[in-house]
């Protein structure tokens, strides 16, 4: 280990003692650790002392070839930087939040004159209130829902708004006071968006005070109907009330985050309380050593996950945490407003807390049975295909297509945690020597690029994105296709597997081919024959996706967009003039030229463009 070491030391001459962020990498420059430093001497050069490091470390440094450093003002800079060098690098020393993706919010939209309410997911660019996170769409559709039926406020796009002259179904069912055709004036529909605006913010009870008011004051006034509307719009209001748990500490605006460690993995559950209310939960299961506990793991977790969101006022806790007051400080800074995060011993909050940790424990469990599940099936799956062991990562390849057209290649990975979406890739199939409809061609050339670049990346084989075994969706000829591929790459040594649809594509009776062996078929009721169909499937179900998304994007390409010199405006100043892309494809040079912001030149490029072969 003396290697890493002494690289390390040739480092520490020119260190300086200021914050920042180093990161460690080995032989073929693959990032291996980032950390950050209040002194980037001092922490670095405790990596130079083997006697005192745990074995994980001790190996990571014996790994290290190179470092890369990143000076900064504060450690607190040095600490939002880590946490998104670590989520956009995904070094494999790091501890690491996995499947982090931004959350729903409900947005008000202000910029028309009659507001809409909608989901939203990103940046906040748009003109508006906007409420969340939500834990997930199905709670924002939900909440969508309630806001419908209390509030009455419009759900559609501002086109299908100004197209209307008669009320929609959502008017007739008392979901919407229908401001398109002005059976509500704007004053009064703002009203309402006002109350929906108050009711997200947390004062719910003062609505239902006021709705209260008015079905009696209706009901006194033999306004039936105006009443039944009010007690409509109660009950949605009750609805929602009567989901929220009545222990919940009274906590307003909180994420609660508890963690549970078992077998040397751990569960992070986080809930999210906004204006009183419980806006779901989601659980993660980080990546990190066995030997990494809890009070390393919370706040590496804390500080990737609010890296793309913006962190409470509060932040519960169930575990201390390591320099909880930097990580207080630049949440802080991140949120522009105060962030507290504590660990509570007592009372509701507590009690709150608690909660939330015996449903981390509770997916733990789950996991990890799962887990045993999947491992069972991969033993399973080894047997079969005369495999050397389980294993860790299997890829399915598929095609899509019509008749050739906006051919996609795809390729999904499982593992032992499941199907490893992060890892999915698509091919566009790009050779024009391939006839369309070739499927030993598609598959010949998606084969290469994976496999030609996986070498160029990782020459010596020592990654972990080389795959265990492939799997086929075909029969012998695309097994005999893809045998051809690895061999003239070198690679025969990765096991190879097709998957042929049964008589009449019948699930239960397919055959599989692999190298030099007779095709055989697997007992109907077999477990590793329904492992291997969902893998099948979800492949085709990623080719057919991708494939869709293709051919939506041709079906919107116009003519004009490749055009050389052409952008938006003078499109747009085209299609104005000859009323279709087709026109301008047939229109005369003299004509071209009498479009406005189309010079002389221009307009000699677009005719020879579409006269090409004149």
């Amino acid at each position: 280990m003396t290697d890493g070491v002494n690289i390390i030391k040739g480092y520490l001459r020119n260190l300086p003692g200021k914050p920042g962020v180093y990161r460690m990498m080995d032989a073929r420059e693959k990032i291996l650790y980032v950390g950050k430093a209040k002194s980037l001497k001092a922490r670095v050069s405790s990596y130079t002392n083997l006697a005192g490091l745990p074995y994980r470390i001790a190996r990571m440094v014996n790994e290290t070839r190179s470092m890369e450093f990143v000076t900064t003002h504060t450690e607190v800079e040095a600490l939002l930087l880590e946490a998104n060098m670590i989520k956009r690098l995904k070094p494999v020393y790091n501890i690491l939040l996995r499947d982090d993706k931004s959350f729903p919010y409900i947005l008000i939209d202000t910029t028309h004159p009659a507001p809409q309410v909608k989901k939203h997911r990103g940046a906040k660019n748009r003109e508006g209130y906007y409420f969340g996170p939500f834990a997930s769409v199905q709670a924002v559709n939900h909440s969508l829902h309630i806001l419908q039926k209390a509030f009455l406020l419009r759900t559609c796009s501002d086109s299908v708004y100004n197209a209307r002259t008669r009320p929609c179904l959502l008017y007739q069912i008392k979901r919407c006071a229908g401001p398109c055709v002005n059976k509500i004036p704007l004053s009064d529909y703002k009203k309402l968006v006002q109350s929906a605006h108050d009711f997200l913010s947390g004062k719910s009870q003062t609505i239902k005070q006021s709705l209260t008011l008015k079905m009696e004051k209706a009901s006194h006034e033999k306004a039936y109907e105006s009443a039944a509307i009010y007690r409509d719009r109660l009950k949605a209001l009750a609805a929602v009330q009567s989901r929220q748990d009545t222990a919940q500490g009274h906590v307003q605006e909180a994420d609660i985050i508890a963690g549970f460690q078992q077998g040397g993995q751990s569960c992070i559950q986080v809930f999210f309380f906004r204006a009183g209310q419980n806006w779901g939960n989601k659980a993660y299961f980080p990546r990190h050593h066995k030997d990494q506990g809890m009070v390393d793991i919370l706040p590496a977790f804390i500080s990737q996950f609010y890296d793309n969101k913006p962190p409470p006022r509060l932040i519960l806790i169930n575990s201390p945490l390591s320099q909880a007051a930097l990580l207080e400080e630049a949440l802080s800074i991140k949120a522009k407003h105060k962030v507290k995060i504590s660990l509570p011993r007592r009372g509701n909050k507590f009690n709150l807390v608690c909660m939330v940790e015996k449903n981390a424990r509770e997916a733990l469990a789950r996991h990890l049975a799962e887990k045993s599940s999947q491992k069972k099936l991969l033993e399973a799956l080894a047997g079969k295909f005369n495999l050397e062991s389980p294993p860790d990562r299997i890829e399915i390849y598929d095609n899509s297509h019509i008749s050739g057209t906006s051919a996609i290649g795809a390729m999904v990975v499982s593992g032992p945690d499941g199907f490893d979406r992060g890892s999915y890739r698509k091919f566009n199939i790009k050779s024009p020597d391939i006839t369309p409809g070739d499927d030993y061609g598609m598959m010949r050339e998606v084969m290469t690029r994976r496999f030609k670049r996986q070498l160029k990346e990782d020459p010596d084989r020592k990654g972990q994105t080389w795959p265990d075994l492939l799997i086929i969706d075909g029969g012998k000829g695309q097994l005999s296709v893809v045998q051809q591929v690895m061999c003239d790459l070198g690679l025969e040594d990765i096991p190879l597997v097709a998957i042929a649809k049964g008589p009449d594509r019948n699930a239960g009776r397919e055959d599989f081919y692999l190298p030099n062996l007779a095709p055989f078929k697997l007992p109907v009721n077999d477990p590793a024959l329904y492992f291997l169909q969902r893998l099948r499937d979800e492949a085709h179900r990623f080719a057919i996706s991708s494939h869709r998304q293709q051919r939506a994007k041709k079906m919107h390409k116009s003519i004009l967009d490749d055009l050389p010199g052409i952008g938006p405006s003078r499109k747009k100043a085209l299609l104005l003039h000859f009323g279709s892309a087709k026109a301008v494809e047939s229109a005369a040079l003299s004509d071209l030229e009498a479009v406005g912001g189309i010079s002389r030149i221009l307009a000699k490029n677009i005719y020879d463009y579409f006269h090409e072969n004149d």
